[in-house]
């Protein structure tokens, strides 16, 4: 066993950029986190909190239904056996151990307890098998934790496809769930996730392993769900450092209870939520297998604040904007003291609603893969507009430099209150990307990690974030933050969400359209909707062309709004009226019919087989595919 530290707990607390820099001239780093690694953060949670309650797993969305709760000893008496199960497997330091499980308990069994033993890699289950076998292939992974069932997402037989298709892969680790009574016959490779860790010491690490905080903890995959998803390295230390900076920050402790609605693939809710609470002796809750995708848990949420004394409430906006239209109906959420969003913008209008209907001041944070799942925090008791994502964590350093033409960081730093992109250097940086070539376009040339975020710091030295770079509308060279847009159309009442993304055209580049869902019960035209943006949105280039009312909003598996599907949504659109244009120029009553269908890098417009086009029309159609600023081809069936 490592030497025992306390756990870690807020040294005092922060209101102010000045309490950041006193936690800063306190003592160096070394001193004030001498955890090296996860093992021993939970060795320590161990120690001082035994038998206190750790995790809860709620087995439905009913209030009343009894959990399965796990004290911290228990959790540490876990991790003991699963890192040993896999060191028994031949798992080594520098392997890695892949995770394909939904929410439940054992998920923190294959996390931490494959920290201890290897390198842990969590693995998305939405993604196709393709990418999860090269993503498998990339890790090299020896073992998989898998879930035993495809009662959702598939998981057991993506699993047995993975055995069958990973030339590395050696044993399927088959946890079964929670309810299952029998045990099914198991294939050649597959061995029983419980039966494996029935059988191991709970006490130590068989290994002996002497943990560095320098070693890889994991590899989590960033990027993924268009193109090749890129594995970003984790070492020990980057993890503790967030969890032990989110408590400087936040003050959470042994009193608080939160409810994790995070999937585990992700590092919003392993590392700012999971292990951070877990480190300071918070009681965790997992909301049933399918988390805040289980409609159930949406519709009864209050009722569980009040059923679990819930003290902290975190959830991206998306979860949000639907908990905002769930009535409290009764239930007492008076223990609720702290809300918290990140992964995406907050509205402005989203969050007004929860000071209205709740009472509960929500606050921002910035988090990313390559920096362990947090930048930056805004403390309870902070008030801040829309989009301030609070103060740069202790002994993280921060910059905002212009953008250069082709839209990336140079070296002109910017102003208070002027934006730019903002730049990182911190001591939960992460280690690089797996290949090379990816962590040398992460980094600026003297080091510093490019965000590709934009924004700026005020007078009080917190952070406010404007949108991504790549996200920008270029209006005939002309950069428009797709975030005004967004907080004027989200202000109409029946408007629930709001994304605007540029539409190409062949003179401007781009233009900005914008896409909404509404409030359920709400209903509006999409002409009062384009009045009312072009009456809020006070720069005239950035009022938008369409304002075009969707039934639901793209979002990636964490819950920010997908933008390459709204950007595919304004390319065929605007196809499809360009055909309409080219019609009426050439005097015909009605464009010929058309199918527009993506191809490898562009899009192809084909008339229906039924109809021959006129040949002026096709020529016409051509000649304006070949204008616009996307790749895209007319083609004769």
């Amino acid at each position: 066993m490592p030497v025992i530290h306390p756990p870690f707990s807020q040294a005092h607390p922060v209101r102010s950029r000045a309490d950041i820099l006193r936690i800063e001239q306190a003592r160096p780093l070394a001193e004030a986190l001498p955890v090296r690694s996860t093992y021993e953060l939970f060795c320590n949670s161990a120690a001082a909190f035994g038998d206190k309650p750790a995790l809860t797993f709620l087995r439905s969305a009913d209030p009343a239904e009894a959990p399965i709760r796990w004290s911290y000893r228990q959790l540490l008496a876990g991790i003991h056996q699963t890192a040993n199960a896999l060191h028994a497997l031949g798992l080594k330091p520098d392997e890695a151990v892949a995770v394909l499980l939904p929410g439940c308990l054992e998920y923190h069994l294959a996390l931490w307890g494959g920290e201890a033993a290897g390198i842990v890699q969590p693995l998305n289950p939405l993604l196709t098998d393709e990418k999860l076998i090269s993503l498998l292939d990339a890790a090299g992974a020896k073992v998989l934790i898998a879930y035993g069932s495809d009662a959702e997402s598939g998981f057991w037989t993506k699993a047995l496809h993975l055995l069958a298709q990973v030339p590395t892969l050696q044993t399927v680790l088959r946890v079964p769930p929670h309810d299952e009574t029998v045990r099914p016959e198991l294939p050649p490779g597959v061995r029983c996730f419980r039966e494996a860790l029935a059988a191991q010491a709970d006490d130590r690490l068989l290994s002996g392993r002497d943990i560095q905080a320098g070693d890889i903890a994991a590899y989590f995959h960033t990027g993924g769900t268009t193109g090749a998803p890129k594995l970003a390295r984790h070492s020990h230390g980057a993890q503790v450092f967030t969890a032990w900076a989110s408590i400087q920050v936040q003050g959470l402790g042994p009193d608080d209870v939160t409810l994790n609605g995070y999937p585990l693939f992700h590092v919003a809710g392993v590392l700012p939520g999971a292990l951070t609470a877990l480190s300071a002796g918070v009681e965790t809750v997992i909301p049933t297998t399918s988390l805040m995708r289980n409609r159930e848990v949406i519709r009864n949420y209050w009722k569980l604040v009040e059923a679990y004394r819930v003290t902290v409430l975190s959830a991206v906006p998306t979860v949000l904007a639907a908990l905002a239209n769930v009535p409290v109906d009764g239930a007492d959420i008076r223990s609720l003291r702290y809300a918290r969003t990140g992964a995406a913008p907050l509205p402005a209008e989203l969050a007004q609603r929860y000071l209205q209907l709740f009472g509960l001041q929500v606050h921002e944070s910035l988090g990313m893969t390559e920096m362990a799942g947090i930048s930056t925090i805004t403390p309870p008791g902070v008030v801040g507009p829309a989009g301030c994502v609070g103060f740069a964590l202790p002994f993280v350093q921060m910059r905002i430099v212009r953008l250069d033409a082709q839209g990336n960081a140079s070296d002109e730093e910017m102003p208070v209150g002027e934006p730019g992109m903002i730049l990182f250097k911190s001591p939960n940086l992460f280690s690089g990307f797996l290949d090379p070539a990816d962590t040398a376009r992460a980094f600026t040339a003297d080091g510093w990690l490019a965000t590709g975020d934009l924004g700026f710091v005020d007078g009080e030295g917190r952070l406010h974030i404007s949108g991504r770079s790549k996200d920008l509308i270029i209006r005939s060279g002309h950069n428009i933050d797709p975030k005004v847009i967004e907080d004027a159309v989200s202000a109409h009442p029946a408007v629930q969400l709001c994304a605007a993304v540029g539409a190409p055209d062949a003179y401007a580049g781009e233009l900005p359209v914008a896409y909404v869902t509404l409030v359920p019960g709400q209903q509006v035209s999409e002409a009062e909707l384009l009045d009312f943006a072009a009456a809020h949105v006070d720069e005239a280039p950035a009022r938008p062309r369409h304002v075009t009312v969707i039934e639901h909003m793209p979002m990636t598996n964490v819950g920010k709004i997908f933008k390459p599907d709204l950007r595919e949504l304004a390319t065929r659109a605007v196809l499809t009226e360009l055909a309409a244009q080219t019609a009426a120029g050439l005097g015909l009553q009605t464009p010929p019919a058309l199918r527009v269908e993506r191809e490898s890098g562009g899009w192809v417009v084909r008339a229906d087989a039924a109809q021959a086009p006129p040949a002026a029309w096709v020529q016409a159609m051509a000649q304006a595919l070949e204008r616009l600023p996307v790749k895209a081809r007319w083609q004769a069936d």
